[in-house]
């Protein structure tokens, strides 16, 4: 697992960290059927292969940090699928090892990529309503007490963990309650750094309606998180949000990942509008001159999106 000297370092080399883009998007343009509870994760049971070739192609675009297909995934989740509880915490590990297997591949192909830019490895840990898959995710009101959060998000970091991830990657976080949850959480490990990002459907709140700078706030003074940030929203939005999380949160890097700037039509389930991975770029260039320095894309960003991020965000 990476240290701050670590990240700091890496900054420091490259100007930024260049992240990746959007999974699902990705198998959704190789035609594999993600309608399903279990999302992207579906595939670590029918399909692995195909989240490691994204994951390839993400770092054949410039990824520096590629996340893991644990998002949706989860030990209940699973076990309504028909496995066991002990092969759904395998699969729960295979997401990390199957992107740590796709870094170890990318550089034995690259040898000029030298040992000390090794790309780095995000244990994603989505909502408690990706898990839920109604929609909650953006709402936050999930209807369980704090201890049951507490149980549900402490069940799947345990084992998430154990595969040794470089960081953990909490995002599309849509409430205050699941930021605190979190922070409680990664305080009592001694071992790993997280970055928390918030979904915000404006340019100052997050998806419950708390302000962003008062959710930075509460991550300021945690150690074991070393960026504050934003991911799925509307790249609109994300300069104001960088401004006031760096206020609130100044000791923190800032983290952003928004969506392609498409539109969901939830109704037909369908993105509509359409997105210039040039312009998303010059974009990508504003957010890093207002102080993001870990910066990718979400929905419907794709390898063209990142390839772009990377010509103009970093030496």
């Amino acid at each position: 697992m990476l240290s701050l000297s670590q990240i700091s370092s890496f900054v420091e080399r490259h100007d930024a960290i260049v992240l990746d883009g959007g999974l699902a998007t990705e198998l959704e343009k190789r035609e594999h059927d993600l309608n399903h509870k279990l999302w992207s994760a579906r595939l670590l049971i029918s399909n692995p292969d195909a989240i490691r070739d994204v994951h390839r192609s993400y770092l054949e675009a410039g990824s520096m940090c590629i996340s893991a297909a644990s998002y949706q995934a989860s030990v209940a989740g699973f076990v309504a699928e028909g496995l066991s509880e002990s092969r759904a915490r395998e699969l729960l590990l295979d997401s990390v090892f199957i992107a740590r297997q796709a870094v170890t591949e990318f550089l034995a192909e690259h040898s000029e990529v030298p040992a000390i830019d090794s790309p780095i490895v995000a244990a994603s840990v989505g909502p408690y309503g990706a898990a839920l898959a109604d929609g909650s995710e953006y709402r936050g009101n999930y209807g369980i007490s704090r201890a049951e959060l507490t149980d549900f998000h402490a069940a799947r970091l345990e084992i998430i963990l154990q595969a040794k991830p470089d960081v953990v990657a909490c995002e599309t976080i849509p409430c205050r309650r699941e930021a605190e949850v979190l922070r409680e959480l990664l305080d009592l490990s001694t071992d790993v750094l997280a970055w928390i990002s918030f979904s915000c459907p404006d340019g100052e709140h997050i998806s419950d309606g708390t302000p962003v700078a008062e959710c930075a706030a509460l991550l300021d003074s945690c150690d074991r998180v070393f960026a504050v940030g934003v991911n799925c929203t509307a790249p609109q939005h994300v300069r104001s949000l960088i401004t006031q999380i760096r206020s609130a949160a100044p000791q923190k890097r800032i983290v952003v990942y928004p969506n392609s700037g498409q539109s969901y039509d939830a109704e037909r389930r369908i993105w509509t509008g359409q997105s210039n991975p040039a312009d998303f770029g010059d974009l990508a260039k504003n957010w890093f001159d207002a102080g993001a320095t870990l910066i990718g894309g979400c929905c419907q960003t794709g390898p063209d999106h990142i390839r772009s991020i990377r010509a103009t965000v970093c030496r």
